[in-house]
């Protein structure tokens, strides 16, 4: 009995894994949704909204920035920081912002659909 609850909580943590890996592309945009960010302010809204379920190093951070920078996804300009080197704060542009809106409801609108609402509630469907 033990070793199948060991078994299922492997299959789920190695499936979290992929799952968080492929979300926090979503989730770093979403964050550059509204104002311009700095990597912290970013790193503490994905842990945030996701509830800790997803965390991030700022490496990984950096590094999805730079790419979608180089897709021209993601733009930033530099700041005065309250101590230190000036900080960049990343924003969407608006090739960005239409690529949000354009995922968002070809992929998470679908979970309110009430179809998808209810098998995902475990809900019986009539």
């Amino acid at each position: 009995m033990n070793n199948d609850n060991d078994y299922k909580a492997k299959l789920l943590k190695n499936w979290e894994a992929t799952y968080k890996k492929g979300q926090l592309s979503f989730w770093l945009l979403l964050s550059l949704k509204d104002q311009p960010v700095f990597v912290s302010e970013i790193k503490d809204f994905i842990e945030t909204v996701t509830k800790g379920t997803i965390s991030c190093e700022g490496q990984s951070l950096y590094r999805a920035l730079r790419k979608f920078y180089d897709l021209e996804i993601v733009d930033f300009e530099l700041r005065k920081g309250n101590k230190g080197p000036d900080r960049k704060y990343y924003s969407l542009t608006p090739i960005g912002k239409e690529l949000l809106h354009e995922f968002t409801q070809r992929n998470i609108s679908l979970f309110y659909e009430k179809k998808v609402a209810d098998l995902v509630n475990n809900k019986t469907q009539k």
